[in-house]
């Protein structure tokens, strides 16, 4: 796995600076898959080779876990869901549902990603704002073990606090913050993937933002990869001080929406960042309401690095399913 805490941590700031982007980003490629949840109970024996050769289908021995969010058509949040209420494909083939959670409180680590970019300068404090009312709820309502991090990007990436509980750390890193160059989002939901992988429990992504990228090394494309590789649930916040499309960057934000609902998360639209609060306060509610499924793999193609296009339905229709569309092969 690509050591990418290390390459956060030469300067005071633990700045990533844009020459280190492409060594880092040559090591992430190069990093292995690692579950984010390791397996609670004993997984079942491997199928057995057929005579003069290995299967090319088998029973998996890696559970794969999978957090799943449920709505209402009303977009009430839907908690009172059983085992038998969804049903699981993996590479369209059904599969037995081995571990079921409601409600989970597995620990979360929250990375969150401010956009200080040129074009937030002029209301940036109203992000800093939400962000910092929205620490200590997250860690005065869940697992004593949930952690934060936060990082800000405009033309660079910047980790301003590392997985931590301290509130006045993240205080005076805000407070710190202002917008200036381009914006490297992809760039930044690269690298923040890469801090987030290994770390016990759930990984989160908030990502604060007012467009696409505009600087990045990385292409969508990669960012996705890296996000799925570390089971990432995304969840953008794109404030719109703009509403006609003119003065939107309508692409970019139909490529957040698309890496939130691959990932199992969903995207926000405040119509200014003085609405931000209220998209927090939603993404947390996902998070403290979330079901936790898995599976071993059964009669699926295996093949190193091969990603397995996973689905999740409800029994009941009129249900939205939130769910990551699939995972990589070790």
């Amino acid at each position: 796995m690509a050591s990418g805490m290390n390459a956060y941590s030469p300067a005071p700031k633990r700045r990533v600076k844009a020459a280190l982007l492409s060594v880092l980003f040559a090591a992430g490629l190069a990093a292995q898959f690692r579950p984010a949840y390791p397996p609670t109970q004993p997984a079942p024996p491997p199928a057995q080779a057929p005579p003069g050769g290995s299967p090319t289908f088998s029973v998996k021995v890696n559970l794969v876990r999978l957090l799943v969010s449920v709505h209402a058509p009303s977009g009430a949040t839907v908690t009172n869901l059983n085992k038998q209420d969804f049903r699981l494909m993996d590479s369209g083939v059904p599969q037995e549902i081995a571990v079921f959670e409601r409600n989970t409180s597995l620990p979360l680590s929250v990375a969150l990603l401010i956009d200080t970019s040129g074009s937030t300068q002029k209301d940036l404090h109203y992000e800093v704002d939400s962000v910092q009312r929205f620490v200590p709820t997250l860690l005065g309502s869940g697992n004593a073990a949930d952690t934060f991090a936060l990082f800000s990007f405009n033309w660079r990436i910047n980790l301003e606090v590392d997985f931590s509980r301290s509130q006045k750390r993240a205080e005076h890193a805000l407070h710190a913050l202002h917008g200036e160059g381009g914006t490297s989002l992809y760039d930044a939901v690269y690298l923040a993937s890469d801090a987030l992988t290994g770390r016990e429990g759930r990984h989160v992504m908030v990502v604060v933002t007012d467009g696409g990228d505009t600087t990045s090394y990385k292409k969508y494309d990669d960012a996705l990869a890296a996000a799925q590789r570390a089971d990432v649930v995304l969840y953008p916040i794109v404030v719109i001080p703009i509403e006609a499309d003119a003065g939107r960057n309508t692409g970019g934000e139909h490529a957040l929406a698309t890496l939130a609902a691959s990932t199992g998360g969903r995207i926000f639209y405040p119509e200014g960042f003085d609405k931000v609060d209220a998209a927090l306060a939603e993404i947390l509610q996902d998070l403290r309401t979330q079901y936790l499924l898995g599976f071993y793999p059964a009669n699926v193609r295996e093949q190193s690095r091969l990603f397995h296009q996973v689905r999740v339905e409800a029994r009941d229709p009129s249900l939205r399913v939130m769910a990551r569309t699939g995972y990589y092969e070790p």
